[in-house]
């Protein structure tokens, strides 16, 4: 009955007037963005978190959370209908997909796109309205010692799961940590690394830091590249209806990538990406013949864009329930909490259940406008593919700077913007992850504060680490997650995995 009771309160707030707009916003806009690629999502709720200070915290993360698996739906219509992903989760989409529209199944692979990410969004909306309430009892049983191991964890994880170098990977997350506790500290008051500018005595701004690293980064990237050859598909779409046989053979990958996403994405550093990619393993082991797979498979679409959805909606748990971002685009909308006064953590639950659960059911709402949005617009959003990006840059640009800049009113932010977009570009070039970045910056302050907490009340002792059964059992696996992945042929494998 608890349950049914919170999903009607959180239906109460998802479907008033204001939200259900601003759910179909965040879902028009991440379809646009899926679609044309070298903008992504990180770049596009980075720009959009100066708005959200204009609106009530509920209303501002349903739109963000619509953008991200928005994304996902936008990401899989031109992979199939032009073989050009517009997200990176939907690279597995265009092996099979592209190959049944040449062959005169493109209404048939996006439909099956379509039907798959909805019916993943609605099991991973259940099955976050489920494990919530459990995963935030359990984390009121979390002091400091627990909750910095498990941030911990979380940082561990996500260079385990990152490509390529994991010294790398450890390297900007490091990176991450030290600007993070730029400006003042808490405890003692002293300045940190401010560098004489009164700008840093509140820290570097992470909408700022955020538009430069993966905005200006990703254009400056895109600019060298030059525009992709892009090639309309101009058939005319039939065969949007799946028969009573497309279903059957649909209803077990999109089963299995169903439930793949969903744990894939709790795992930090997991999300659409890697629950795409392990979902088309995983059918491709299972199928009687896997030769089908790169020449027009349909289990080859469904399954992946089941567990890309799945997984861009349960990556939101660990941020909900333990206030742990478990990717880049979580460690934003934590950022877009904090920003409104809010803590990211069990607290949520029961200080503000409108909010917590006006979110939860608004992905459900989002999936579904998500349906009607896709397969009417396909034309509009195919024809938008043919939009130099030399004509798109400039408008990307301008928003990005009026977004920093209406932060604070101040130019040091733009500076800020631009000298992180520099970065950023050097990060791609040097093939280091900003993601694993950005999770440091997030969680940087949060660790420090807990650390301390913790070293508070132990007069100092750091086995007090040790000696708490959950903190202990966190930093050990997380220890043991560095170790395994050393060993020569886990590392040998990974990469493999990674690299394929």
């Amino acid at each position: 009955m608890e349950f049914l009771a919170n999903l009607s309160l959180g239906f109460s707030e998802a479907i008033t007037p204001i939200n259900l707009f601003y759910c179909f916003l965040g879902c028009f806009l991440g379809t646009l963005i899926g679609v044309l690629p070298g903008l992504g999502p990180p770049a596009t709720i980075a720009m959009l978190l100066p708005m959200t200070f204009t609106l009530e915290p509920t209303t501002s993360l349903i739109m963000l959370a619509g953008i991200y698996y928005g994304a996902q739906y936008g990401g899989s219509t031109t992979a199939i209908l032009v073989n050009l992903p517009g997200e990176s989760s939907s690279v597995v989409t265009a092996l099979d997909g592209y190959q049944m529209a040449r062959k005169g199944k493109a209404g048939l692979a996006l439909s099956t796109a379509a039907l798959g990410s909805f019916f993943a969004g609605t099991v991973a909306t259940i099955v976050i309205a489920a494990v919530s309430p459990l995963l935030a009892a359990a984390a009121l049983q979390f002091h400091a010692p627990e909750y910095f191991a498990l941030m911990v964890l979380g940082l561990i994880a996500s260079v385990v799961l990152a490509q390529g170098s994991l010294i790398k990977a450890l390297a900007m997350i490091l990176f991450g940590l030290i600007v993070g506790v730029v400006g003042t500290d808490i405890t003692t008051g002293a300045t940190r690394m401010t560098l004489g500018r009164p700008e840093l005595l509140d820290g570097v701004s992470i909408v700022a830091v955020a538009m430069g690293v993966f905005g200006l980064g990703e254009i400056m990237q895109n600019l060298l590249h030059g525009d992709e050859e892009r090639t309309a598909y101009r058939a005319q779409l039939r065969g949007l209806l799946p028969s009573r046989a497309d279903l059957r053979r649909i209803s077990g990958p999109v089963l299995r990538g169903t439930g793949i996403g969903t744990l894939l994405g709790i795992l930090p550093g997991g999300g659409a990406l890697l629950s795409s990619f392990t979902a088309y393993a995983v059918e491709k082991k299972l199928a009687d013949d896997p030769h089908r797979f790169g020449k027009g498979a349909i289990e080859g679409v469904a399954a992946p864009e089941a567990a890309n959805n799945a997984g861009a909606q349960t990556s939101l748990i660990p941020l909900l329930t333990l206030g742990l971002p478990s990717n880049v685009i979580a460690a934003l909308m934590a950022g877009a909490m904090i920003i409104q006064g809010i803590q990211p953590g069990p607290d949520v639950m029961t200080l503000q259940p409108a909010l917590f659960w006006g979110l939860v059911a608004s992905m459900w709402v989002g999936n579904f406008m998500l349906v009607l949005l896709n397969l009417p617009l396909i034309g509009l959003w195919v024809k938008l593919l043919t939009i130099p990006y030399k004509l798109l840059f400039p408008a990307i640009l301008v928003f990005c700077a009026i977004g920093v800049f209406s932060l604070n009113f101040s130019s040091f932010d733009i500076w800020v913007m631009v000298l992180f977009g520099g970065l950023g570009y050097l990060f791609r070039r040097l093939d280091c992850e900003p993601a694993p970045f950005l999770l440091g910056m997030v969680l940087g302050p949060m660790m420090e504060e807990n650390l301390r907490r913790a070293m508070l009340l132990s007069r100092g002792d750091p086995l007090v680490f040790l000696e708490r059964p959950i903190s202990a059992a966190l930093l050990t696996m997380a220890a043991l997650a560095i170790l395994f992945v050393c060993l020569p042929e886990i590392r040998r494998k990974r990469d493999e995995a990674l690299q394929e």
